[in-house]
């Protein structure tokens, strides 16, 4: 099992940048539009770390993290299968694969499939 992605909703993005710089040693670049303007850098195991502002007002500062699975669908109708609720239904990103976030617990997890 490997996080793909792990996604910062920051109220503060440039502040939670430069802290995650100092102290993991990451390396941002520009902002990503078809990551909600998420300012990204990449991980040692080939994964990728997203710091972005929430999208709109009623969206609170979260931090979840985009498991990296083989079908997404199978894995998405397996956690409602388990009680969780669908937040989002999986979303192709151009050139970046697709997506899908659940609720479980009083998390959000993330699916994400290349």
């Amino acid at each position: 099992m490997r996080v793909h992605y792990l996604e910062i909703v920051a109220d503060d993005q440039a502040s939670t940048c430069k802290a995650l710089s100092a102290s993991l040693g990451a390396q941002f670049g520009d902002p990503v539009a078809a990551l909600g303007g998420a300012r990204t850098a990449q991980l040692a195991d080939g994964g990728m770390i997203g710091v972005r502002a929430p999208m709109h007002a009623s969206e609170s500062p979260v931090v979840r993290a985009y498991w990296l699975v083989p079908d997404i669908e199978a894995a998405l109708a397996a956690a409602v299968e388990s009680g969780a609720e669908v937040a989002h239904p999986p979303m192709e990103l151009a050139g970046l694969g697709r997506f899908a976030i659940y609720l479980q617990g009083g998390t959000q997890q993330g699916l994400w499939q290349v």
